[in-house]
């Protein structure tokens, strides 16, 4: 992780920048752009996690929410007008669960300036932080340059042989009851990757959406991080698995590997299911 700057910023912290114009603050809520249009933060640009944040296609090859290419993802940052010295915020409704996708986008292509608002959207709104309604005033155009992902990512077959080392661990961040395989409201299969444990998203943060304070964030961490040596991360389809990895990021753990397939992509192709 960066040295020089948290992974996170508070919704204060937020706007003495905007008085210096020295941000580019992007709306990455779960939600069409008529839901940002009616209402988002001051001076915020929308992006589509589906449109944007992804390349869709068949979700046994990939997932539900593949990255796109590297080229695709540097038009849309050029459309909002995001350079590589860029200051980047990135928000969504609360806990940060979309909006650590594009942090986990932007860092692995190098970019050291980004963070997720802690508490996102429902918690600035609460705490009278201006928003505005219709289109905020785009950027000029940048010129991005980048030429690949630098963090760790890893596909299904390296999952399957990472959950049967002893040195490894698949942690999987959707609901306990997901995990157990008592509800499955998107996926076609309930379950989980045996071998996998269930740390859930929601657990690192408190009922505001806020990250929970970085003492209690890192006992979560802690063994995790000095038992083995490769921490994997997924979800249902690899958005909110970037939330684990920001959470070590948070406490300076080492920096763990994203299976961006995770259980769309698992589930879809005969592979071991427990729950």
């Amino acid at each position: 992780m960066s040295k020089s700057i948290s992974p996170i910023i508070s919704f204060k912290e937020l706007l003495n920048l905007q008085k210096s114009n020295a941000v580019v603050l992007i709306d990455s809520r779960n939600c069409d752009v008529g839901t940002y249009q009616i209402s988002h933060l001051k001076e915020a640009l929308y992006v589509d996690i589906n449109t944007d944040l992804a390349e869709i296609k068949d979700p046994k090859n990939g997932g539900r929410h593949p990255l796109p290419s590297i080229s695709k993802f540097i038009l849309v940052l050029n459309r909002l007008g995001i350079s590589n010295s860029s200051h980047v915020v990135i928000y969504d409704e609360n806990s940060g669960a979309f909006a650590s996708r594009m942090w986990w986008m932007l860092r692995s292509i190098g970019h050291e300036k980004v963070q997720v608002l802690d508490g996102g959207f429902d918690y600035a709104v609460q705490n009278d932080f201006p928003t505005e309604s219709g289109d905020s005033k785009q950027q000029n155009e940048s010129n991005y340059h980048a030429s690949r992902w630098t963090w760790p990512l890893v596909d299904m077959e390296v999952v399957d042989k990472a959950r049967q080392n002893p040195n490894k661990i698949v942690i999987d961040v959707r609901s306990e009851q997901r995990f157990r395989g008592e509800v499955e409201p998107i996926d076609l299969i309930a379950g989980h990757i045996p071998g996998a444990i269930n740390i859930p998203f929601l657990s690192n943060v408190d009922e505001e959406g806020l990250f929970i304070p970085v003492n209690k964030l890192a006992i979560k961490y802690a063994d995790i991080n000095a038992k083995y040596d490769e921490v994997i991360f997924h979800c249902g389809s690899g958005v909110t698995a970037c939330h684990g990895i920001l959470a070590m990021e948070i406490c300076g753990f080492k920096t763990a590997s994203l299976y961006v397939g995770s259980w769309s992509e698992w589930s879809r192709n005969e592979k071991p299911i427990e729950g």
